[in-house]
């Protein structure tokens, strides 16, 4: 793969999209970063092809409309595919964000948002600077909703910790490791799983942070902080799942 101003390799993404002018808008985006770019219409045509193995990312229905109980259901996936493209964070960071951005700004602009639910997969290195970009449009996403206040419901600092917590003690810092983040957004709820590749815990173990013996250490801080905030924590058995919900008009701790 070349170099991109001498700083990161070139990724060949492949973007699976029905609508035209979507495909052809975040591919252009996409492009002007210097990155090889297929584009599909159809899902059966991408899983057909004999070098799918050979993507390094895959960016899949940017917009996919389906009525399902009377709700619009739109669902977005984006994963990294590769070793190669894991090992490229600083041009995984530039496609991430330019790809959330156009997201955000060209086609999460619909006006009527209340019978929309919308459904977000993500699978990224092991890279808190790749958190950043992720975090900015969930929260974004939020706030267009109109579901939940953002800034006065600590949403940042829960979905932050959940993050951190994944990246340095799930994985423990390992960038072969991925992180799957899921959203699913509606007017009734906000639902997040942050899902590692390491061992996982007990989080009955965690030391209170409140007990006076503990006051000088962080650990479980970030745990206290997330059951605090949300309206419902569920963690996996094995301990490296972690599902938060949030609903609107709920107090904020």
């Amino acid at each position: 793969m070349p170099l991109l101003d001498g700083k990161a390799e070139s990724c060949r993404i492949l973007i699976v999209e029905n609508s035209a002018d979507l495909r052809a808008g975040l591919g252009g985006e996409l492009k002007k970063l210097g990155h090889e770019v297929t584009l599909v219409s159809e899902r059966t045509a991408a899983l057909e092809r004999d070098d799918l193995a050979e993507f390094d990312l895959l960016v899949s229905d940017l917009i996919d409309e389906a009525p399902a109980d009377g709700e619009t259901v739109r669902s977005f996936k984006l994963a990294v595919t590769s070793q190669p493209a894991r090992r490229a964070i600083p041009a995984l960071h530039d496609i991430i964000e330019r790809t959330l951005t156009y997201k955000l700004c060209c086609i999460d602009n619909a006006p009527d948002v209340k019978h929309v639910r919308e459904k977000i997969d993500l699978e990224l290195p092991n890279d808190l600077t790749l958190m950043n970009a992720v975090l900015e449009y969930l929260l974004g996403r939020v706030a267009r909703l109109g579901m939940i206040e953002v800034e006065q419901s600590n949403l940042f600092v829960a979905l932050d910790e959940a993050f951190v917590n994944a990246v340095k003690h799930g994985n423990r810092q390992n960038p072969e490791k991925l992180l799957r983040v899921t959203s699913e957004l509606s007017q009734r709820e906000a639902i997040f799983t942050v899902e590692d590749e390491g061992d996982g815990f007990n989080v009955a173990e965690i030391p209170d942070p409140t007990d006076p013996a503990n006051l000088f250490k962080s650990t479980g801080r970030g745990v206290l902080l997330i059951y605090n905030i949300m309206d419902e924590v569920e963690y996996s058995e094995r301990g490296n799942r972690l599902k938060m919900v949030k609903r609107p008009h709920a107090p904020a701790a």
